[in-house]
């Protein structure tokens, strides 16, 4: 069995592969000052709720956008499992191409999106990750990255609004029954959830109107934890893979290990 971890800023989405089949998923919070030895104990705890054997897992996969957490679960995964534990990140030799201008500074989220992207669809891609950012993932499908678009996740944009507005409490984020809010939550829902619609609509239209080769019109790819919820409101997106980087973790090790 292989161990992936994907840690992004907000949350580490941790998953078991035995094969290509994803078997079990785990999120935890991304908490850097966390010791190694309280990782340890919580993915042992966490393998072990699954009945998995020790000794079953035979390798771990990590990619990470947090440098200080990046140590501590490399260790944690390591002392857990006792497998050999590989990093994921613009260093490693994987068979794609990182076509933009500082390729050292691209996230390994969005490296292992493009991995798992044009293995899987083998044509052009928008790859839409809603995580602590919105990516927006530009991907041929010979697996080249040419760049994209980052901007505020919603929970991200929600949150500072929450903060700097006194009179607005957190909500769900959940689709309207109106666009017109007649309550300060359903105005809330409004602006936050069908505004994040807007943007992806928008900036789908305006990347195809971009992409650089005419002949191709890019499918839409929707991923990361709110991918469920929002995509059934977005006509341009066309396939929703919430396991979308934990595959490319997978084979990202796969490749290396041949």
């Amino acid at each position: 069995m292989l161990l992936v971890a994907d840690a992004g800023n907000t949350e580490t989405t941790l998953g078991l592969f035995d094969g290509e089949r994803l078997v079990a998923q785990w999120r935890l919070t991304t908490d850097t000052p966390r010791t190694p030895d309280e990782l340890t104990f919580a993915l042992r705890a966490l393998l072990s709720a699954q009945g998995v054997a020790p000794g079953a897992v035979t390798g771990c996969a990590i990619g990470s956008v947090v440098p200080g957490f990046t140590s501590t679960l490399e260790e944690a995964c390591a002392a857990a499992t006792g497998a050999p534990v590989k990093i994921i990140d613009g260093t490693t030799k994987l068979p794609i191409t990182l076509d933009v201008e500082e390729p050292a500074s691209v996230g390994a989220d969005r490296i292992l999106n493009t991995l798992a992207a044009s293995r899987l669809f083998k044509r052009d891609s928008i790859v839409v990750d809603f995580g602590t950012a919105t990516t927006f993932d530009c991907i041929t499908g010979d697996g080249v990255f040419l760049g994209g678009v980052i901007s505020p996740g919603i929970r991200t944009s929600a949150e500072t609004l929450f903060r700097r507005t006194a009179q607005l409490s957190a909500t769900e984020l959940r689709a309207p029954k109106s666009v017109i809010g007649r309550r300060t939550d359903e105005a809330i829902r409004s602006g936050v959830v069908l505004g994040a619609v807007e943007q992806v609509e928008g900036l789908v239209r305006r990347i195809r109107e971009a992409w650089p080769r005419k002949e191709s019109i890019p499918m839409v790819v929707a991923t990361g934890g709110l991918a469920a919820q929002i995509a059934p409101l977005c006509p341009s997106i066309e396939r929703v893979v919430p396991e979308l980087t934990l595959v490319g973790l997978r084979l990202a090790f796969e490749g290396l290990e041949g």
